[in-house]
């Protein structure tokens, strides 16, 4: 963990930034970076970058978060760009750029090339422009960007995107003409105030956001809800004078726009005193012993392998991690198990399946359970699951929710495909999430490469808005990927039972890399008037076979030997604008 104060030169931030931007992509490192409140950088050149010095300028790397300590994002100002470019090669891309986040800040971007950095997208940006050219894992979340947004790399990149939440865009935010270059393939923004949008693609979606542009769904990639329904943002460490403080904000119910208060009306605050602040060589039973003697649970950055899960017993007790902290079971154990409590809080986390198979790596409550409280929920917020890649492991099941009113909050659930242990045999998985409880609401949901069901509703009254998904690349065969009579596995399953249940802005994608696989259908539901899906996106990225319906029985089939995508960097592409159709 690093903390700058005003006393730190332009040039000691970037030489320190720019270090630990190096990170490949599995390293151990973990890097947590602090400004407190003030103003870093100098202005005078962001009317033109190309004459700037003295500005806050560097690539943010993986494992890297950075956040400013402030009891408001407009608390710390950074004249620069606290930015990420596109991958150099042939084709500019953005498909690895995982596994970083800015958050509680503002920036007057003023954006000029990294030295050393023989990227040839790198020139100098236009004014008043920051590039964050990322794919999952990656949010911008409680930020004031006093300029314009570039999400595709300014000269066109492919990316998959990731979020915006509780945020201003003083300007335009750009995510590509899918039509006619690489663009950001799906985004999602919440909450948020933006001076415009420019571009279209798969699957935008946006919930809450003053600005947004108006649905197009069907043939566009648009879609705009006018309200979240209900969220509970991440807590975050701040000053307050000179004391550090943790915010945890109260559930929020049918919002838009930015929340930044740390009003008591809005959320509780927790002096630093009363958490166990974790390092990687602390035991997991010392840290099972803080947490059961009333101590929340500050993760410093770091991998920690665990002998047993981190076990949570209290009612509003809040785990943080700090700098993308890795939580790795080495024993076969879950990496957190949550009792039958309401208001739990889990932030900031990368969890790592271990050489031993996991049945669940998090898991939130006991299987009918005590129910959760509607008026203080139980929240998960960035946290990212892996099963191989970083390295070898297999768990049947990623997140398991078994509690009632719990609120999902951008979560990327990956069976890697590349890495460490990446074979079919090897890193074995099923389900990235299944969910047990009722009026669970999952904002922002990335679930990827299960060799199963991706996502399972067993639940009444579950609500997703925003949902990405890929099969498997690996399928070895038809033959090892049939669920009884049907080709493959649907990607988002709601169980026969449910009578009650909502989904909106749904994209799958298909890349067979090794046989002409064939889904029967990307997504099944009971069809019933109370389940109700809208904006659903099933496509073809490369590679070969195909997706025979989008849900059930509804919606074209695509292709990878029929072409047909209007989005650049796809193969086949089709749209259903909503299932039951006309409803």
């Amino acid at each position: 963990m690093k903390i700058f104060d005003g006393t730190a030169s332009f040039d000691e931030i970037n030489a320190y930034l720019r270090g630990i931007a190096t990170n490949g992509e599995f390293s151990e490192a973990r890097h947590a970076v602090f400004f407190k409140p003030g103003t870093y950088g100098s202005a005078a050149g962001e009317n033109d970058p190309s004459t700037a010095t003295g500005i806050i300028n560097s690539q943010v790397g993986y494992y890297t978060s950075i956040h400013g300590l402030g009891a408001s994002p407009d608390d710390v100002l950074i004249n620069g760009a606290l930015h990420v470019n596109p991958s150099p090669g042939q084709v500019p891309n953005a498909l690895v750029n995982f596994w970083r986040a800015v958050g509680n800040l503002s920036i007057n971007p003023i954006q000029r090339p990294v030295p050393g950095d023989s990227n040839a997208s790198e020139q100098v940006a236009k004014p008043h422009t920051m590039r964050w050219n990322v794919s999952q894992g990656s949010p911008l979340r409680r930020v004031h960007i006093k300029g314009d947004l570039d999400l595709n790399g300014m000269t066109g990149s492919y990316a998959f995107g990731s979020e915006l939440v509780n945020s201003k865009i003083d300007g335009t935010v750009d995510s590509g003409d899918s039509a006619t270059e690489l663009s950001v393939a799906q985004w999602y923004s919440r909450d948020s105030e933006i001076g415009g949008w420019r571009g279209d693609s798969a699957n935008l979606v946006f919930s809450g956001v003053h600005g947004a542009p108006a649905t197009t769904f069907a043939p566009g990639g648009t879609t705009s809800l006018d309200r979240t329904p209900v969220s509970r943002e991440a807590p975050f460490l701040y000053l307050s004078g000179d004391r550090y403080e943790v915010f945890v904000p109260n559930v929020a119910r049918d919002t838009a726009g930015v929340r930044w208060s740390t009003s008591t009306r809005d959320g509780r605050k927790i002096p630093i005193g009363d958490f166990f602040i974790a390092k990687p060589q602390d035991s997991v039973t010392a840290i099972n012993a803080a947490l059961a003697g009333g101590k929340n649970l500050m993760l410093t950055p770091g991998v920690y392998n665990l002998d047993e899960p981190i076990r949570v017993t209290r009612a509003n007790t809040v785990v943080m991690g700090m700098g993308y902290a890795s939580l790795a079971p080495i024993k076969g154990t879950a990496a957190i198990e949550v009792a039958d409590v309401a208001g739990v809080s889990i932030s900031g986390l990368t969890v790592d399946a271990g050489p031993v198979r996991s049945d669940v790596l998090v898991k939130i409550g006991t299987f009918r359970g005590l129910p959760g409280e509607p008026r203080n929920p139980t929240s998960l917020s960035d946290v990212f699951i892996r099963v191989g890649g970083p390295r070898a492991g297999s768990a049947a099941t990623s997140i398991e929710i078994n509690s009632s009113h719990v609120i999902v909050d951008s979560i990327w659930l990956w069976r890697g495909d590349h890495g460490t242990g990446t074979l079919w045999h090897e890193n074995k998985a099923d389900h990235g999430l299944v969910v047990n409880g009722d009026d669970v609401t999952v904002l922002g949901l990335y679930a990827e490469h299960y060799q199963k069901y991706q996502v399972i509703w067993n639940g009444e009254r579950g609500r997703t808005i925003f949902y990405q998904s890929e099969y498997p690349y690996d399928v070895p065969s038809q033959q090892e990927w049939t669920n009884g009579t049907k080709n493959g596995y649907a990607s988002y399953v709601v169980s026969p039972h449910v009578k009650t249940h909502q989904a909106t802005g749904l994209a799958i994608y298909a890349f067979f890399r090794q046989t002409p696989a064939r889904v029967t259908s990307a997504i099944e539901a009971p069809r019933l008037p109370g389940v109700r899906f809208a904006s659903l996106v099933s496509a073809i990225i490369l590679g070969q076979g195909g997706v025979d319906r989008v849900i059930n029985t509804t919606g074209e089939a695509v292709d990878a030997a029929r072409p047909n995508s209007p989005v650049v960097g796809l193969t086949a592409l089709t749209r259903l604008k909503s299932y039951p159709p006309g409803r």
